[in-house]
């Protein structure tokens, strides 16, 4: 049996969207459950699609309450689905994040979002070393006609301190996050074989996991950290 989005999440979130308060979201609190339950089988068979072709520990499926405490935004329910799956730390990095939105603005997300410290000095020296390999991977046809050419993200506006603005993969080495995105219209998202399209789109990024598994697992020298 195929698994899909319902069309009632776009149509539950855009009345949300109109009435975005504790009251209104109590009265229809059974509906939301209801499409929560059938959104929840679609990512749960994200997961298992993934886990057999790559080694997943973990799904994490965020909360439709909004932390407002410190935000200026303080409409207290999200109008989205959200959520990851992680790879199996410490010998394989980065990740996988599916955005379930209406008005077009569904999306999948890979890679690094917020690398610690550490992970982001060693993927910036690597770069610096040798940025053969990550271009090669990134200028290869069927990655990039998924995924594109080049990383979205944050980055410094120069140079990191103690990397040259002049250096010749400057363009990598400035990035503070490694994240690559593929956007969805509802229409897209709610077709039978969007399942396929997000299994598929996953696989892609493989290249780019093993190789950054490989760099965050080992030294300059290339001896094992994990061992």
């Amino acid at each position: 049996m195929s698994v899909s989005v319902p069309k009632s999440v776009f149509t539950f979130f855009k009345k949300l969207e109109k009435n975005n308060n504790r009251d209104w979201f109590n009265a229809h609190k059974p509906e939301f459950k209801a499409i929560e339950g059938e959104v929840k089988l679609f990512y749960n068979a994200v997961f298992e699609n993934l886990k057999k072709q790559d080694d997943i520990d973990k799904l994490k499926i965020f909360r439709i309450y909004r932390d407002v405490r410190f935000s200026k935004n303080k409409l207290p329910y999200k109008t989205h689905f959200g959520g990851s799956f992680h790879r199996t730390k410490p010998r394989l990095r980065g990740g996988y994040y599916l955005h379930i939105q209406p008005n077009n603005e569904s999306f999948i997300a890979t890679g690094f979002w917020e690398p610690a410290k550490e992970d982001l000095l060693r993927i910036r020296k690597e770069f610096e070393m040798d940025d053969s390999e990550i271009r090669e991977i990134l200028t290869n046809k069927k990655f990039n006609s998924t995924w594109g050419d080049s990383f979205v993200g944050d980055e410094v506006k120069t140079a990191p301190k103690g990397f040259s603005k002049e250096h010749p993969a400057i363009d990598l080495i400035k990035k503070k996050q490694y994240i690559f995105t593929k956007k969805y219209t509802d229409k897209e998202v709610l077709d039978a074989n969007f399942l396929t399209e997000v299994d598929n789109a996953f696989k892609a990024i493989r290249p780019f996991f093993d190789y950054m598994s490989d760099v965050l697992t080992t030294d300059l020298n290339g001896v094992s950290l994990i061992d």
